[in-house]
């Protein structure tokens, strides 16, 4: 199977000596670039790069400012009525799903990749993806960090500067480092 094949996968893959996965990552980059250097006034313009670079999002107003930052692209889906704040990198070797109507705050990460902990496997460039789902009408703060494979039920709200290491239940307000359920909202 191919290293994209593997990555889909969810099994160890060679990111970075794989000449598809490399070809795939500058086109998102460079979708990226023209999108975070084309004017706010120029919409129509913007909607076209950001529908080339992410084709998975859902029809229905969704907003994304810039500058903002993708791996891929196609591994990333966004419900309609969703709101990406300024400076939002989505690190999609795995797909990162976004429910409708999520509001995220500036500054903030989904990785989905890891890495070995054997050192010769790490520097031969393997990683492995794992997913991450936010549910409908969640709101996460700025500077939040979302690691890979988790999950975050919908009608939560994560406070600002947190590391969510482990899934948070639905309808919650979590917040820290590593993330924690606060109380029941």
């Amino acid at each position: 199977m191919s290293a994209k094949g593997d990555m889909l996968a969810g099994r160890w893959y060679n990111a970075n000596f794989d000449d598809e996965l490399i070809r795939e990552r500058m086109n998102a980059k460079d979708l990226c670039l023209e999108f975070n250097n084309t004017r706010m006034k120029d919409v129509d313009k913007r909607l076209d790069i950001l529908r080339e670079l992410l084709p998975n999002v859902e029809a229905g107003h969704v907003e994304i400012l810039a500058p903002f930052l993708v791996d891929y692209g196609y591994n990333v889906f966004i419900g309609s009525g969703s709101f990406l704040n300024h400076n939002v990198y989505l690190m999609d070797g795995a797909k990162i799903t976004f429910g409708r109507k999520c509001f995220v705050g500036p500054n903030c990460g989904f990785y989905t990749a890891i890495h070995p902990m054997e050192v010769e496997k790490r520097n031969a460039g393997y990683e492995m993806a794992k997913p991450i789902k936010i549910g409908d009408n969640v709101w996460i703060g700025a500077d939040v960090s979302v690691l890979p494979g988790v999950t975050i039920g919908k009608n939560c709200v994560i406070g600002a500067q947190s590391l969510v290491t482990k899934d948070i239940p639905e309808g919650v307000l979590a917040y820290g480092s590593p993330c924690k359920v606060v109380k029941k909202i």
